[in-house]
């Protein structure tokens, strides 16, 4: 199962099932009691019951297809504030990411860094790297801007493979990331790591929240990254999270060792697409990164 949030002009935002293209209003279909992913993993809490469970005895007890919408028209309606459009699909209490889980990182901050060293032990290193990436305000959804920071001069986009967990740092969902960091701040000293990854409109999610059982195989996924300038595609890349070299479960276990895990928290997986060192993103620019069965995250830089 899938879900998408999306706002409709003059009646505010709305969650949606996601099924072959078309999107159902389960906002209204459950009469309004469920406005948000977050109302759903609260009701799972509190019943007990698994979020496909909640969600299918909603469906089964008001079958109806009178609100369907349908998915790429609710995607090119988000920049037009008079459409209807996607919107962020989960508003997180906090998102954390994990670095160097993948070979091509290492490389990338190996590169870039005056402590070189640092990033190739954590990668062989039983504890992975865990960071806080963001807070519920500074994360963006589909179609808005994200940011980049005026002290920096080489800023990149770190497509990722997003968790949604629930308070014991179980897998509830998948979503698509994006850890817009500043490489020549990070580079320049590693306790620098904050300023290179939390700041204004830093992170990005959606546009679809997955379920466990809609993804085949996790650790089987293409990601795809695009950026165009002016019109023109400047940088695309793709790969695949069978590169990863830890288990998701390992990543997740880890950030709940002696932590608060709120529910709904995202964890960030890490990146295995890097632009060349020659490349930094510009005001304008615009991101579209692809995972499969997650759809397409697509944002503007400001």
């Amino acid at each position: 199962m899938k879900f998408v949030s999306f706002h409709l002009p003059g009646e505010g935002p709305r969650l949606g099932v996601l099924r072959d293209g078309k999107v159902l209003d389960f906002t209204t279909l459950t009469e309004g009691k469920i406005l948000t992913f977050q109302d759903l993993i609260k009701e799972s809490r509190e019943k007990g019951s698994s979020i496909k469970n909640i969600a299918d005895e909603y469906l089964k007890s008001n079958p109806s297809n009178h609100y369907n919408f349908d998915y790429d028209e609710l995607a090119a309606g988000i920049n037009d504030p008079e459409k209807a459009r996607l919107t962020l699909p989960l508003v997180p209490p906090e998102v954390w990411a994990a670095g160097v889980t993948y070979k091509r990182s290492v490389e990338a901050r190996t590169e870039e860094s005056q402590s070189k060293d640092v990033y190739s032990k954590v990668y062989d290193a039983v504890r992975p790297e865990l960071f806080m990436k963001s807070t519920a305000s500074r994360v963006v959804g589909p179609g808005d801007d994200i940011g980049i920071r005026r002290d920096s001069n080489w800023q990149v986009p770190e497509p990722e493979l997003g968790l949604v967990l629930d308070e014991e740092a179980n897998i509830l969902a998948f979503i698509i990331g994006n850890d817009v960091s500043c490489r020549d701040i990070e580079g320049e000293n590693p306790l620098y790591l904050p300023q290179a990854k939390i700041f204004k409109n830093s992170c990005a999610l959606g546009p679809i929240i997955a379920l466990p059982e809609a993804i085949n195989d996790p650790y089987n996924l293409n990601i795809t990254c695009e950026i165009i300038r002016s019109g023109n595609l400047v940088f695309s890349e793709s790969a695949n999270t069978r590169q990863l070299k830890r288990r998701l479960e390992e990543l997740a276990s880890f950030l709940a060792r002696d932590n608060i895990v709120f529910p709904g928290t995202v964890l960030l997986t890490g990146t295995c697409i890097v632009p060349p060192d020659s490349f930094s993103l510009h005001p304008g620019d615009v991101v579209k990164i692809s995972i499969d069965f997650l759809g397409t995250l697509s944002n503007r830089v400001n």
